[in-house]
């Protein structure tokens, strides 16, 4: 099965995934960062949205090779809209639900969310 720019899709997949783990580092140093001084939403909320633009430019360059456009920029929020809500109630339902700790619940709550977010940023960014 071949994607419209010719790039087979276990590759495509493979490099989102890639690009995926970059970002939720990216995202993971953040949080911790912020938990420094903020509470853990919005040390989460903050994290997210600078995580998430960094993930636009590595997907547009690495995992879909187009040109990244204010177009694209301004839907690509769109494609993170499922990852947020599910990510941010996974995080609430671990730390306030399960009593678990605020420290790791972004990483638990983050893996539901992946396959949504590809299917969603695979249909803006082509």
């Amino acid at each position: 099965m071949l994607t419209v720019m010719n790039r087979p899709m276990p590759r495509q997949m493979a490099t989102f995934a890639l690009v995926g783990v970059v970002n939720t580092g990216t995202y993971y140093g953040l949080y911790l960062l912020f938990l420094m001084r903020l509470p853990y939403l919005l040390a989460h909320v903050l994290a997210f949205l600078l995580s998430m633009a960094g993930s636009f430019f590595l997907n547009a360059r690495f995992t879909y090779r187009t040109r990244p456009t204010w177009r694209k920029f301004l839907l690509f929020p769109l494609t993170n809209a499922a990852n947020f809500v599910i990510t941010t109630a996974g995080v609430y339902v671990i730390v306030d639900v399960l009593q678990a700790g605020s420290r790791f619940a972004p990483l638990i709550a983050s893996a539901a969310a992946i396959p949504v977010t590809f299917v969603i940023s695979r249909r803006i960014m082509l």
